[in-house]
Formats: structure tokens, sequence, C-alpha cells
């Protein structure tokens, strides 16, 4: 009774078995068991603030120290993420909010760029002696100016160094200021001459009494940029040197503009060496011509004329010519001459002078010569073989025809403004191109593919999240599962099951594996018939199983007799 009473007792519920199995372990197994749960549940908790880590952007780069410990100290005061690179001179924070974070930096002042400016004067102590004043005066004059400098998009950090003599009341002792600035350019950029004179004129203008050829402008690399011409050097000066540049290119732009239509574009190659004047000339002349032709315009004439019957004026000079003189007579009449006119006069002195101012012939002349004149122009150009087909299709290269020569000839003539007393030349020629062997740029590997290594970390971000989680699972869950929690019951046939067990050489020890649930639902599958049928069976393989039941229920049943 006992066993049928076991046989057809319910199975306990899984929760049950959950139980008794935890039980059953032992104190070190239990132990085992909790340390390996709780390493996998942080393993899996990091790989999952590790894939949900920002990615983090450039905030500042190239700081001072100064600047850096500000901004490091504002970060932290708004509790956001960042890392410390290049020895604290970059600042890197979560790149989504990057943009944010610079424009508040922005708005508290931040990054200073190392140095101080007129904010210098705000902390200004008493008693401070007058020589501090001016330096700290000094000290926040070339800050300003740095700062403005550095407003420049090419400049990335700027210095300024000031000379400033101390005043003095004697002329002969006085000394005018100067000045030093270093740039630092950003990658790829360069100043351009006006951006170099605009720095000069800005801190000339800012420093009383400072000339702009006191101020010197290197870069970061030791390069001076206010490189002063000197007029005893018969050398080209950089800007001159550019525009011969820009003159050269002009004509070979105007040769490529009527040629590639023509020609097609790569058939052709040209070079234009151009002689340009650099010399300033002002001529004035003033020209006479040695004598006026008979022609020239009379300016003024003058004629006088003179006649006089007195005779001149006779004596002796001295005491006597100065008597008062005597009285006058009768004159003595003298008879005429035949055909004599008594009235007439006789003329005894005569004189003519004439004066005759003619038109001055006179030439001025005043000459300026511009600078940058083309004195002499030489063009070298070569033309490419026409590609044509045989008479079987196949491409062929033919040179030019003369009259195609001289027509191209008289259009590179006309393009750059050809003049035979210049002294221009023009050179052509005709030959085949050699063909460039076509290098192609080796193809990019995946590895090294920004886009594709992008997706290689992602990728790599959620394998590894993927074997920590099978590495959970298969190294810790799954053992403890089945080591707690009990197998369900295989579906079996009665019949197959029964004799699968009583037809093995171990009847006993099958039996005892056997789970009494199991046992219990393949026994209510038999029949009575076959019950007797298999007990008969055991009975006889194996008696000794029999009669250890038969003691077993006696002895039950003689205790219960007893109670």
């Amino acid at each position: 009774m006992a066993a049928d009473d076991a046989l057809t007792a319910p199975p306990p519920s899984p929760w049950q078995a959950i139980t008794d199995n935890l039980n059953k372990l032992t104190q070190r197994q239990k132990l085992a068991g909790g340390v390996a749960l709780a390493v996998a549940i942080a393993l899996l908790v990091g790989m999952w603030l590790w894939s949900k880590q920002p990615d983090y952007a450039v905030l500042f780069s190239n700081l001072a120290e100064k600047d850096g410990g500000q901004i490091v100290a504002a970060l932290q005061q708004q509790n956001v993420p960042y890392k410390v690179e290049a020895g604290g001179a970059t600042i890197l924070v979560p790149s989504e909010r990057a943009n944010e974070l610079r424009l508040l930096m922005a708005s508290q002042g931040l990054p200073k760029g190392g140095m101080v400016g007129f904010e210098l004067m705000d902390t200004q102590k008493f008693g401070m002696s007058q020589f501090n004043e001016q330096v700290n005066y000094q000290r926040a004059l070339e800050g300003e100016l740095a700062r403005t400098i550095q407003s420049i998009a090419a400049v990335g950090g700027a210095r300024v160094h000031l000379a400033m003599p101390k005043q003095t009341a004697f002329l002969r002792d006085e000394q005018k200021p100067s000045a030093s600035v270093v740039v630092t350019l950003r990658a790829g950029r360069r100043l351009e001459p006006q951006q170099v004179a605009g720095i000069l004129h800005l801190v000339s203008s800012s420093v009383p009494d400072l000339s702009a050829d006191q101020v010197s402008i290197i870069d970061q690399n030791g390069n001076l940029l206010t490189q002063k011409r000197d007029p005893r050097s018969p050398g080209l000066d950089p800007t001159q040197l550019e525009y011969v540049d820009e003159v050269e290119a002009s004509y070979i732009k105007r040769i490529q503009t009527i040629l590639e239509p023509v020609l097609g574009n790569g058939n052709f190659r040209a070079q234009v060496t151009a002689d340009v004047d650099f010399d300033a000339t002002e001529q004035t002349s003033e020209t006479y011509k040695p004598n006026p032709n008979p022609n020239t315009a009379i300016r003024s004439q003058q004629t006088a004329d003179n006649q006089t019957n007195q005779p001149p004026a006779m004596g002796v000079p001295g005491a006597l010519s100065n008597q008062p003189p005597t009285p006058a007579t009768a004159p003595l009449t003298t008879p005429p001459l035949p055909g004599q006119s008594q009235s007439a006069p006789v003329v005894l002195t005569q004189s003519r002078n004439a004066t005759t101012n003619y038109e001055l012939d006179k030439t001025v002349q005043h000459v300026k010569r511009s600078l940058g004149a083309v004195r002499r122009l030489s063009v070298a150009v070569v033309l490419n073989y026409k590609t044509g087909k045989d008479g079987k299709g196949n491409l062929q290269a033919t040179p030019l025809t003369d009259a195609e020569m001289k027509k191209i000839s008289d259009l590179v003539r006309e393009a750059v403004g050809y003049s035979q007393a210049r002294g221009d030349t023009i050179n052509l020629a005709n030959a085949a191109f050699a063909e460039a062997a076509k290098v192609e740029a080796p193809a990019l590997p995946i590895w090294k593919d920004p886009e594709y290594v992008e997706y290689g970390r992602e990728g790599a971000r959620y394998l590894v999240m993927l074997l920590a989680a099978l590495m959970v699972y298969f190294g810790v869950v799954r053992p403890l599962v089945r080591t707690v929690v009990p197998k369900p019951p295989e579906p079996v046939d009665a019949e197959p099951r029964i004799d699968v067990m009583v037809d093995d050489e171990e009847d006993e020890t099958n039996l005892d594996d056997v789970p009494p649930e199991v046992l219990e639902a393949e026994l209510a599958k038999m029949s009575f018939e076959r019950k007797v049928e298999r007990a008969r069976e055991i009975v006889q393989k194996d008696p000794k199983i029999v009669a250890q039941m038969i003691k077993e229920w006696m002895g039950g049943g003689t205790s219960g007799e007893g109670r």
C-alpha cells in the first residue's frame, strides 16, 4: 500500500523542486554560484555602459595651462564629462554637447589665450609705484593687440612685444618705440600682403609715435613677413615677382582660351616669358630750333627814324665856352645855289632803327613711364599630333600641315598682342605627346577607410557584447539552471519503458534511477493482466528484489499491527 501511495502521489511543484535542489548544494557550491552570478551581472552591466559611452569631440585645443584649468573647473561645476589629452592642451567633451559648451565658455570669456588685457587694470592696488603701473599698462596693451590679431581667420595664436622707451624732455635723447609680433598660422593657411599690412598699421596706430617701419612680424617658423626692400638692391621684391607671374599666367590663359576649342584640351602646352620694366622714369625736355624759317609769325615789330639839320656841338671846352652870348648882329646871307629853294632845310644828320620780334619755336615735353610695362614677350607653344583613322579604321597620329600651323601661329600672335617693334618672339613646335602612364591611386584598404572603420567599431562593440552574454549564459546561467531546476519528464510508451528497465542487466539500479512520478505514469498505463505478467517475469529473473519487497511489506505490516 505504501508503494502504491508513493506511485500515486502528485509530483512536487517546480519551485519546490528548485528549493530542494538548492538545499542539497554544499556551502562551497552556493558561494561559488553566487560569485559567478555576481561576476556575470557585473560583466553585463559593464558592457552595457561601455556600449552607451558617448563619442568625444574636441572642445578646445592648443590651450595654455591657465585657460585649461579654468575650462576644466567650469566643466566640473556643470557635471559635464570631459577628457584631457596632449598634455593638457586639448580638452574633449561629448560630441553632442561640443557646440553648446563652446558658446557657454565664450560667454564666460574662455579661453583667454593665456594672456591678459585691460582687465589687468581692474585689480590695481593702492600705493602701486608708477613703474608697476607702466608695466601693467604695457602688458595689457600687448594682450589686447594679441587678441585682436587672433581674430584674423588665418591666425591661430599671436604674441606682441612692445619696446616703449621712457619719455624724456630732451629731444636729442628721445627714442622711438618699436614692436615685434609673432603669429602662429593655422594649418594650410598664410597671410596675404594686405593682411600683413593691416597688422602693421594696427600695431603702429595703437602705440603713440610708433612708425610702421619699426614693426616686425614673423610666423611660427621664424619667417619674416615684413621684408623691406633695400632701394640699393637691384633685385626684385616679392610683390614684383608675383606681378610677373600674374602677367605670364594671363597670357597663357589667353592662349589656352583661343586654342582649346580648336585643338582640344590636353593637345597643346604654352609658356610665356615676360620682360617687365619696373624702372620709374620721369623726363622733362625743352627744345628750340636754331634759326626761324621765313614763315615764322612776327610777334612785334618796331621802327625808329631820326633826322636833324643842326650841326653838332663844337668848340673847345673851357672857361670861354661859358661866357654869355655876344649881341646879335645882322646875319650874313649867302645867295642860294641855282635850283635850290631857299626854304628847304639842310639835313645834316640822319639815323634809322628797326626791331622785329618773332614767336619762339619752343617744345616742352614731360614723360612719366608707369611701372610694370611689358618690354618684350617670348612665347613657346608645342602642339600635339592630330589623331585620325587610317584606311583600316585604326587610330593614327599625323603631324599638322603648314597651313594649320600658320593658322595657329596667327591666332597666338593676336591673342598675346604680338609686336615686332617691341621684339616679341613666338615659337610653335609640332610633336607627338608622350602618353602619360595612368597612375591610379591605390584603393584605400577597408580597414583604413574611415566609414568602414566606424562601422567596424560599432560591429565590434555589439559583437563583444554578444560574446560576453553567451559566455555568461553558457558558463554561469546554464550550469546553475541545470543544477537547480529539475528535468522535465520524458514522454515514453508504457510497455517499452518497462521492458527496457526489466531487460537491463542491473534492474535494481535502473528502477532506482527512474523518478517516482515517471514510474507511476508508466504503471498507470498498463492493464492488470500486464502488471501481473510483468511481476512474474521480474520474480523469475531476480527473486531477490521480490523477497526484499515482501520483507519491507511485512515489516511495515507488523509495525502497523503493533500500533
